[in-house]
């Protein structure tokens, strides 16, 4: 039996929020580029 309530580890609680912040993090990342027309590189000072 799998104890519903450990939040710790490869859980299906801890893939389902990595998958919705990777995805928030994507969506921000491409509005940035948007708005200043630089990539994150030329952002950073790396290109």
């Amino acid at each position: 039996m799998e104890n519903q309530d450990t939040k710790f580890g490869f859980t299906q609680f801890s893939e389902v929020w990595n998958g919705r912040l990777a995805m928030l993090g994507f969506v921000i990342g491409i509005a940035t580029e948007l708005l200043t027309g630089q990539g994150i590189l030329s952002q950073l000072g790396l290109m």
